[in-house]
């Protein structure tokens, strides 16, 4: 890191930068206008990012600062250099460590060394900077003009680094220079002018590049030149693209790397392949044509390279992909990363004819007889691999029953040749039928006859009788995948023992295990795997409760699915995000990712995703008050038949629709779907199904009859954990009580039920619930009556002095000999009571109450 400097020395010279200078240009003018600005400035490696910053900050006319990426990536590393670098005088102690760690130390920094006048900050290499400092730096530089007048940034990064959004920044992309530039730029690099012939060459075989013209001048000077065309090799050889992209490839994961050697080595060997150059011969640039799926996959297989990188490899940029064909975006990294090979990636031999007559060319027996046996055995091995990818494709980015066709047709090609992959094919076809929400595709990829025994045997025996309703048969064999999670590695085998978790109805086990997954693909560095574990992972958090943990865990894997291109996952992270902010009752927020769920979702059939967001569109607006329409949203996903929900969500949905369209007077149709849900209430796949199902028959029930099922459905719920589910049961009580006229009885469950979603930041759903609280004549806020202490049962007062005084949970319970669950049970309640939200505030309610007047 240079630290903070004014360059004083003269500026470096630029070819063919005209383009770029000028968006420099408009970005000092921005400066100079005392707004904000950024320009981003991306490019292959050795194109001159770095040069182009340098040459910004000498010609900046006000104080410029120069800052390289920090030597290590530790969380917040890169923020604290450069909080030490731009602060003129870094405060000591404790307060220099909270300046150098957080996004406001960042701005505090960048406003001393600004003042109120210009400034320009570049800063070079932001891929290698560490994601913490990414996310501060990201959230300086939307920083408003009134905090940060007059600074601009100029950030360069490699061209593969996805760039954060800031609003009005610019980016422009360094490219190649034209031939007169490079001729230029080789004057410039040689002392002495070479011999036009190898001018010539250095030009042909650097192509434009100038870290690959400036590296092979470096290579040349270090060894006499003779004659007038250079040496016989190459002059752009694996010793200069080792200098000029080494950094790159050894930047990536190991599985990456050797991947894009096996890209690399097939295009070597491929049929269409240049002859080498001869000795003074300039050398064809690599990967100047395309090379084919199946090839690329037969010799991954054959040197024992895993294919999972190639989505990412794709989707950053490094590869590009048409088709069924494969080519290198930078055709010199394709020859770097050749250079660079580990051991063990060699060509893949052609095979030998199975008759030695062939050798001798009678080609017209060869028609006759077909390709050699180990053509033929090979054939359909490669075939599958290709259809395998590009099922995997379809799955990540397409309509997904087109997936499954390819994913079973994989299988089948596969067959017993490679019975690993063809189980996986079988997996995915299965997942992409899930999605689809078609259970006679999943039946079809679930074959028992072509299973293994032990966890493959387990799986698909029990999810077929899941599918077909035997569920005392699916249950034994779940289970038993479910318990073998504790010694499986591989992260495929624990997303399907976390798939059973789920289908078990085991949703903390199911979560739990899918966590692991999650783990070890990060461990293995399997790039394209992540977001599909990210994705499993936050429906289980969902399916458990657990908002605010799915929340976080799909705005993960919505960043992850969006980096590798995989847009049905990114629509699954939606349609979850989306589900959790209607609990929150923030509407702009559910449509807004509803919205973007349903635009991937509907084009390409993937109904799950599609039923999430549905229903938690019909949340938002049920919590609105807007129970017509949320009734009419609701209907189709509680029914079977066309334009239905999916089958594993349909029944989930229920309790929803019930209470809808009780609201809206459409009793029948939630009658018809209650008693649907309670055949399925007793199957045990879902822990909350119990309390809502009592709820349902609450409100379905005639007379004082409600009363009796409000309190079943509130005492099974203080068992099931969920405690959203309850806040709504307690508020549909309240709203049943207050409207039998009895307001004192209301206000109970009413306050209860407040302070439980004013916990979880679901303000829709509060507002609901104050507002039928006022209606009462209950108070909303704080407590204005003492003795409200003494309505509270001996039990709940004894509890609740206990927490003022300082008391946890646990103490509590081991002091009165409860279970901590009972403890918070009643603690809630006593804050429901007293009217207020948190055991901050009862040291002041007993205050107030002990000192109270003797007979008040």
């Amino acid at each position: 890191m240079s630290g903070a400097t004014q360059a004083a020395a003269p500026g470096p010279r630029l070819y063919d930068r005209t383009a770029e200078l000028a968006a420099v240009a408009r970005l000092s003018t921005r400066a100079g206008g005392g707004t904000t600005g950024v320009l981003f400035v991306t490019g292959d490696p050795g194109e001159g990012r770095t040069a182009l910053l340098a040459r910004a900050a000498h010609d900046f006319p006000g104080t410029a600062h120069s800052i390289a990426a920090p030597p290590h990536r530790g969380p917040w590393s890169g923020v604290r250099s450069l909080c030490t670098a731009l602060a003129p005088h870094p405060p000591a102690g404790r307060r220099a460590l909270r300046l150098a760690r957080g996004e406001d130390g960042l701005a505090a920094a960048v406003a001393g060394l600004t003042s109120g006048r210009p400034a320009l900050i570049c800063l070079d290499d932001l891929h290698l900077w560490d994601a913490h400092s990414r996310a501060a730096l990201t959230t300086a530089w939307r920083e408003p003009a009134s905090r940060s007048g007059g600074t601009v940034w100029l950030v360069s990064a490699a061209r593969h680094h996805c760039l954060p959004e800031v609003p009005d920044a610019e980016t422009v992309r360094l490219g190649r220079l034209t031939r007169a530039g490079a001729r230029a730029l080789l004057d410039d690099l040689c002392a002495a002018p070479p011999p036009d012939r190898l001018v010539e060459r250095l030009l042909d075989e650097t192509a434009g590049h100038p870290g690959v013209l400036a590296s092979a001048v470096r290579h040349l000077a270090s060894a006499p030149v003779t004659g007038a065309t250079g040496p016989s090799r190459p002059l752009v050889d694996g010793a200069v693209l080792a200098e000029v992209y080494g950094g790159l490839v050894d930047s990536l994961p190991a599985d990456s790397r050797r991947l894009l050697a096996v890209v690399a080595l097939t295009g070597r060997t491929g049929a269409d392949d240049p002859p080498d150059p001869g000795p003074g011969e300039p050398d064809q640039p690599l990967q100047a044509y395309e090379v084919g799926l199946g090839a690329v996959l037969a010799t991954a297989r054959a040197t024992r390279t895993s294919v999972e990188p190639l989505d990412g490899l794709v989707a950053g940029g490094l590869l590009r992909r048409r088709g069924d064909a494969l080519r290198f975006e930078d055709p010199f990294l394709g020859r770097a990363a050749l250079a660079s090979a580990p051991t063990g990636i060699t060509p893949v031999p052609p095979a030998a004819p199975a008759d030695p007559t062939l050798a001798r060319g009678e080609g017209h027996r060869a028609d006759r007889l077909g390709p050699p046996p180990a053509v033929r055995a090979l054939a359909p091995v490669v075939r599958g691999r290709s259809q395998l990818v590009r099922g995997l494709a379809a799955l990540a980015g397409g309509p997904v029953m087109d997936a499954h066709e390819a994913l079973l047709q994989a299988a089948e090609l596969l067959g017993d040749r490679e019975p690993a992959e063809a189980s996986d094919a079988r997996f995915l076809a299965m997942e992409a039928a899930w999605a689809g929400g078609d259970v006679s595709a999943c039946l079809a990829a679930l074959d028992p006859g072509k299973a293994a025994r032990g966890t493959e045997r387990d799986f698909v025996e029990g999810l077929r009788a899941a599918l077909d309703i035997r569920l005392d048969q699916a249950r034994s064999a779940l289970a038993r995948v479910v318990a073998r999670d504790g010694v499986e590695d591989d992260p495929r085998l624990l997303l399907r023992a976390g798939s059973a978790a789920l289908v078990l109805g085991d949703t903390v086990a199911a979560a739990r295990v899918h966590a692991r997954a999650l783990a070890r693909a990060r461990a293995e560095h399997r790039t394209a795997l992540v977001p599909r574990a990210l994705e499993h992972l936050a429906y289980a958090e969902l399916r458990a409760g657990r908002y605010s943990r799915a929340a976080r865990t799909a705005h993960e894997g919505l960043h992850a699915a969006e980096g590798t291109g995989q847009r049905n996952v990114a629509a699954h992270q939606h349609a979850v995000l989306a589900l959790v902010a209607s609990v929150a009752g923030d509407a702009r927020t559910v449509a807004e990712h509803a919205g973007q769920a349903l635009d991937t979702a509907r084009p390409h059939g993937l109904v799950q995703a599609a039923t999430l967001a549905e229903w938690a569109l019909a949340r938002a607006e049920f919590g609105q008050g807007l129970a017509a329409q949320a009734t009419a949203r609701l209907l189709p996903l509680v029914r079977q038949g066309p334009r239905s929900g999916h089958f594993a969500l349909r029944m989930l949905v229920v309790p929803c629709f019930v209470e809808a369209a009780v609201a809206t007077g459409r009793r029948a149709e939630a009658r018809e779907a209650a008693e649907e849900y309670a055949i399925w209430a007793v199957q045990g796949i879902d822990r909350t199904a119990p309390a809502q199902l009592a709820r349902c028959r609450a409100l379905l029930a005639p007379g004082e009859e409600p009363a009796y099922w409000f309190g079943e459905a509130v005492r099974r719920h203080d068992s099931c954990g969920n405690d959203f589910e309850r806040a709504r049961t307690l508020l549909a009580y309240g709203t049943w009580l207050r409207r039998r006229r009895r307001p004192g009885d209301a206000r109970g469950p009413l306050s209860d039920a407040l302070v439980t979603f004013e916990r979880a930041a679901a303000e829709g759903w509060a507002e609901h619930a104050r507002s039928e609280l006022r209606a009462t004549g209950g108070t909303t806020g704080g407590v204005t009556d003492p003795a409200a202490l003494g309505r509270l049962t001996p039990q709940q007062q004894r509890i609740a002095r206990l927490v003022a005084g300082g008391a946890t949970n646990r103490e509590v319970a081991d002091r009165l000999t409860l279970s901590p669950r009972t403890v918070d049970h009643h603690l809630r309640s006593v804050f429901a009571r007293l009217g207020i939200r948190s055991r901050v505030e009862l040291p002041g309610v007993i205050g107030r109450w002990d000192a109270r007047p003797t007979g008040g």
